[in-house]
């Protein structure tokens, strides 16, 4: 399904965090993303060390850990968007912790029936993955891997074999996080890097925040993620705020 999205169009990844501020709010905040022309969803699953994530979506992980949003909460709140939008792929963003704790198999079989169609997991190294991949595989699900700005052709190749669909890349080192501008030159030099090494389709995350970015990133990447802008204004409750950044980020896509 994933992959359907890519060989499409171009998708817009939105990023949001399950139960935050509250479970209804949160599929609020889903609904208002898929509403406005979000193509496929990265849910996020709360996590009490969330070291991939600035300070955004950290406050985002500990509200929702909390107030004791549990991986079980999670797939509810997927299915319920699933029964909803069933055209829109859902892409669970996790740390391992809570996969290892539930364990593989009942984890992604509890995942593909809630509706959900693959997983980021940012703290599982590739060489440490495969068990998981097969797991996952097994159930229809696809695995995403992450590659940074330092990944040297090795490392690409390896995540190139990992991946399903497509390949998350980092656009900067460091954490999520909205920033004012991106290395373009770099990004550009990168992304086509690593598809000549892998073949496979690349979207391109962190810093994303504004119209301006995606019309840039749309000349560049296959797909293009935002996560901290959108968190920002759901914990603001602010669902015409999230209808509004959708629109306009998709706007510079075209």
């Amino acid at each position: 399904m994933i992959g359907k999205v890519f060989e499409e169009k171009k998708p817009l990844i939105c990023y949001f965090m399950a139960g935050y501020p509250s479970v209804e709010k949160s599929f609020q905040t889903a609904a208002a993303l898929i509403e406005a022309g979000a193509d496929i969803l990265e849910v996020g699953l709360p996590f009490s060390d969330p070291v991939a994530d600035g300070p955004t979506i950290q406050v985002a992980h500990e509200k929702a850990v909390k107030d004791g949003i549990t991986p079980v909460n999670v797939f509810q709140i997927c299915s319920r968007i699933k029964d909803k939008y069933p055209d829109v792929p859902l892409i669970l963003m996790t740390y391992y912790n809570p996969i290892f704790v539930m364990g593989e198999e009942k984890f992604c079989t509890l995942a593909k029936e809630r509706g959900i169609d693959g997983f980021i997991v940012p703290d599982l190294p590739p060489e440490e993955a495969e068990n998981f991949k097969n797991v996952a595989n097994s159930k229809g699900l696809e695995t995403i891997f992450l590659l940074a700005p330092t990944s040297h052709e090795k490392r690409i190749k390896i995540i190139g074999s990992m991946s399903d669909s497509f390949i998350y890349y980092v656009s900067l080192t460091g954490i999520t996080g909205e920033r004012e501008t991106l290395p373009w030159e770099e990004l550009e030099k990168k992304v086509k890097q690593i598809k000549k090494i892998t073949g496979k389709k690349v979207a391109v995350g962190f810093g994303v925040s504004k119209k301006e970015h995606t019309e840039k990133l749309s000349q560049i990447a296959d797909g293009i993620i935002v996560g901290s802008a959108v968190v920002k204004l759901q914990g603001r409750e602010d669902f015409e705020g999230i209808k509004n950044l959708t629109k306009q980020l998709k706007e510079g896509m075209k």
